[in-house]
């Protein structure tokens, strides 16, 4: 096989995160963005050594796993949905069958097998998310075009593109408030003519439209985000959004000035040109301070199901300290400070650590208190020893010197949330290695018709 040449094929199995595997003769090739039962024509785009990838050209029959029709106009054009032509139930299983085979790769890797040689540990199978549409209350819209040239888009990118960008007007992942107020931003920009920021000329005025609006109060912060090049006060927009009908309140519009060269969502200036910079949303009965740049987990239902089965992972923790590391807004450590002697937060975001301190507050919570910086630093000036440890950490996992800090403070239990398996399964080698064992796993979806899932797993220090 070369590359640029073509082929048909059937996806046998789908690995995590999108890896679909086809077989032709004794060669395996990787096709992304496809579902297991799909007969594909795809090109070879990628050839190292006996390694190869498949660029998907056309779906050529749809798998027998594809028992619904499109929920919305841009499927399966647009990359932030994978499978919602497949049913609930169908994409749990796949996941559950994903997230197990990592996971007994690393159990074994790290001799944990029984009598016969398999992995010796509890799989706890997939909880699904409550609501399966319109569940995200955070969404990053591009401004674009859906060709070189064309007129002014507003949405998400094309599967497999970084410039195509499609308008999601009726994305059915965000609640249809959010649909609204993206139609409205994208007329008034369409009206007043405004280019889109072109990412290798670093020319144009519009870059995102962030959203965020919690799914349990309703409330929405409505972020523009625009290079320094056009000097506007967006008055009429402004208005023409809080005249909108909405079943939620827009409490914020902000305008974000990012002149960054990296086609990244921050800010270099802010300036709110209506109400607050901040909306309130609840988990569990408590109440949450989030910011426009806050990390909160993008599911609020999903969000409860996930804390609840940590919460479960982590049992009686009475009398003891608890290091929540990587511990964002606080979500985590509040849960846990009812049931625990005091818990330290770790986390490297300012703003997330002072969201963090500001919940406690508004809870009530006196035994909670977070500290910001890298956990790799943080750990050697310390001075408290804890009881038991809670790992929440970003996409990449642990920092490999991390890991053996956390390590030899030698609790009896940990758990370790995590939301990329892939690098979870790397870190818990090392784990293994160094004296624990995998107890038990659960995963939860909070991202349905995606290809992410979190895990939460229990290690257990081994006694010899």
């Amino acid at each position: 096989m070369k590359k640029g040449e073509i082929y048909q094929g059937l996806i046998e199995k789908v690995e995590f995160p999108n890896k679909g595997i086809v077989q032709i003769e004794d060669k395996k090739i990787i096709v992304k963005n496809a579902m297991p039962g799909q007969k594909v024509r795809f090109m070879i785009n990628k050839k190292k050594g006996t390694r190869l990838e498949g660029r998907l050209l056309e779906v050529l029959e749809r798998s027998p796993l594809e028992t619904r029709d499109p929920v919305c106009s841009i499927f399966p054009a647009c990359g932030g949905c994978m499978y919602q032509t497949m049913s609930y139930e169908s994409q749990l299983e796949m996941k559950a069958e994903q997230i197990k085979k990592l996971i007994d790769q690393a159990v074994k890797a790290g001799g944990q097998v029984d009598a016969q040689g398999n992995p010796d540990y509890v799989f706890e199978g997939i909880k699904g998310s409550p609501k399966e549409f319109a569940y995200r209350n955070k969404m990053e819209f591009s401004f674009g075009d859906e060709y070189k040239g064309g007129p002014l888009s507003l949405g998400l990118h094309k599967k497999g593109s970084t410039y195509d960008v499609l308008n999601a007007l009726d994305c059915k992942l965000v609640h249809e408030d959010m649909n609204k107020i993206l139609a409205c931003v994208l007329e008034y920009c369409q009206e007043q003519g405004y280019a889109y920021y072109h990412k290798m000329q670093h020319t144009g005025f519009l870059r995102h439209l962030l959203l965020r609006r919690g799914n349990t109060t309703g409330e929405m912060l409505v972020n523009l985000v625009t290079t320094s090049q056009i000097e506007t006060d967006f008055q009429e927009l402004k208005d023409r959004l809080l005249s909108l009908k909405l079943e939620g309140k827009i409490v914020g519009f902000l305008h974000i000035i990012n002149d960054s060269l990296s086609d990244v969502v921050k800010s270099d200036e802010t300036r709110i040109l209506y109400g607050q910079d901040y909306f309130y949303e609840e988990i569990l009965g408590l109440k949450f301070k989030i910011t426009p740049f806050s990390f909160f987990q993008p599911n609020s239902y999903g969000a409860e199901v996930l804390y609840e089965t940590a919460r479960e992972y982590i049992g009686d923790t009475k009398d003891m300290t608890v290091f929540d590391l990587y511990s964002g807004t606080g979500t985590i450590s509040q849960i846990l400070a009812a049931v625990a002697k005091e818990v330290i937060g770790v986390e490297i975001v300012e703003e997330a650590v002072k969201a963090a301190g500001e919940n406690a507050k508004l809870n009530n919570i006196e035994n909670c208190r977070f500290i910001a910086g890298d956990v790799l630093k943080v750990l050697d000036e310390i001075e408290e020893k804890p009881d038991f440890i809670v790992l929440d950490p970003p996409r990449d996992g642990i920092h490999p010197k991390a890991l053996p800090k956390i390590i030899d403070y030698g609790v009896e239990k940990m758990v370790y949330i995590s939301c990329k398996p892939t690098s979870l399964a790397r870190d818990l080698e090392m784990f293994l290695a160094r004296g624990y064992r995998v107890e038990k796993v659960c995963c939860v979806d909070q991202f349905c018709q995606t290809v992410h899932v979190e895990t939460v797993v229990r290690l257990q220090r081994k006694h010899t």
